[in-house]
Order: structure tokens, then sequence, then C-alpha cells
């Protein structure tokens, strides 16, 4: 069996990076994973969430937890708001883009 290649130079294309659906409502927010891990609401099983839909958060607050790697990474809000849903289920792959959740800004 011989293989052969013609073209030295030729680089494949790559596909495009999926991309997030926009927020269809004006003014949520889209809390995005910053890595592709394993979504997790609380911090061990058992344990309450971190958050609910309808729960007020602060900048600082952790919103979720995503393993990567055996680490736990902690997905913290960065803004004041409420959250409006929570876009993944308990254990779920999520991809690096993946919007995770949605917020509302509220005022302080």
């Amino acid at each position: 069996m011989t293989l052969r290649r013609e073209d030295k130079n030729s680089i494949p294309e790559l596909p495009e990076a999926a991309v997030p659906p926009p927020v269809k409502e004006e003014g949520l927010v889209a809390v995005v994973a910053p890595l592709v891990g394993t979504f997790y609401q609380a911090p061990s099983p058992g344990a309450e969430p971190f958050v609910r839909p309808g729960s007020l958060v602060k900048p600082g607050d952790t919103l979720c937890i995503l393993e990567a790697m055996k680490l736990m990474n902690e997905i913290e809000a960065e803004i004041q708001g409420r959250v409006v849903e929570i876009a993944v289920k308990d254990g779920e792959l999520v991809e690096y883009g993946q919007v995770i959740m949605t917020l509302s800004p509220v005022e302080s």
C-alpha cells in the first residue's frame, strides 16, 4: 500500500466554533462557560444549589462549579442581578462559550 500526499502545504479547514445563541430578551446578561467541563449547581452531591432561578446575586457570588481535569472551578457573578434561567442540567458537560445561565441586572 502506498500513500501519497499531493499538496504538502494544504491545511484542512477547521469548522467554525459554535457561537452561543443570543439572549432573546433585551437587557439580560448571559453567563457563559469559560472552559469545557462538567456543570455542578452545588458544592457537593445533596447540598443546596448555589443559586436557583429567582436568586439575587452580587459580584463575587458563586453561581456554579465547572469541573475540568479533576479541578473544581467556581464560576462567579460579575454583575448584581437576578438569576432568570439555568440553561444546563446538573452534571451536564458544557462547552467553552456555552450559555450556562442568564441574569437580569438589578440596580443596588
